[in-house]
């Protein structure tokens, strides 16, 4: 009988695995359209909530500016976690915060937007700092000038190698040119396991990685990630009349 219920154990286990795996998924792929949403209603993006903020943006945001608070500020980025009450995103915890289907304090969805600069040049006039995250700001320095910047946000398929600036190199680059991600640590979170890729994931800084889900020791891996790119940021604000 012992055996029998082992056996049957196993695949129950897994099983269920898999769904928190697929319903992570469905909410981050919802998180990531509530922030277009946003966009498309403001023109801008909003900053991450961060530990104290009860799921809303800190309250010294200054969209004016594009400055979000030091609270939420990470090197290259803003980081903290969705802005769900901000966004008007369910379901969320008693605190504010969306979860990621294993539902624990400590699976609070995470986000992340770029604060990069834009240098004026002769083909972009504009300069102007933290676009994202400023009023009017990607109208002002345009689609073009957004498509140059080289300080957005990276997505890496391996942690080996990274730096706080970027992927190892150009082969393991998913994407180089983010402007937001939004991330689950997953049912070990928020430590990890022994491996070179998850604590890049929390680490406050602009370079995040995407690596094969695994428990082996030495590469235990079960984040979950997905972002938005310009070309997918420009589709939305150009249906909204944000942009040209």
């Amino acid at each position: 009988m012992a055996l029998l219920l082992g056996g049957l154990l196993v695949p129950l286990g897994s099983q269920v695995e898999s769904r928190k795996i697929d319903e992570t998924q469905r909410i981050l792929d919802q998180a990531r359209e509530a922030l277009l949403g946003y966009v498309a209603a403001n023109g801008y993006f909003p900053c991450p909530a961060s530990a104290s903020s009860n799921g809303q943006e800190p309250a010294t945001t200054d969209h004016t500016a594009g400055t979000c608070p030091a609270s939420v500020l990470g090197t290259g980025a803003y980081v903290g976690f969705l802005p769900a009450v901000t966004l008007g995103f369910t379901p969320v915890d008693t605190s504010g915060y969306a979860l990621d289907a294993w539902g624990f304090q400590q699976n609070r969805i995470r986000y992340a937007v770029a604060n990069a600069n834009v240098t004026a040049t002769s083909s972009c006039p504009v300069a102007l700092t933290t676009p994202f995250t400023r009023i009017n700001g990607m109208r002002r320095v345009t689609m073009g000038c957004i498509q140059t910047l080289t300080t957005l946000l990276y997505v890496c398929s391996t942690g080996t190698g990274v730096s706080s600036t970027g992927c190892a190199s150009t082969t393991t680059e998913l994407s180089d040119n983010s402007i937001a991600v939004i991330w689950s640590l997953g049912a070990n979170a928020p430590t990890g396991g022994s491996s070179p890729h998850e604590d890049k994931n929390i680490d406050n800084d602009r370079v995040f990685v995407l690596a094969p889900y695994s428990k082996a020791s030495g590469s235990v891996f079960d984040d979950q990630i997905t972002w938005i790119g310009p070309p997918m940021l420009f589709s939305r604000l150009v249906g909204a009349g944000m942009l040209p």
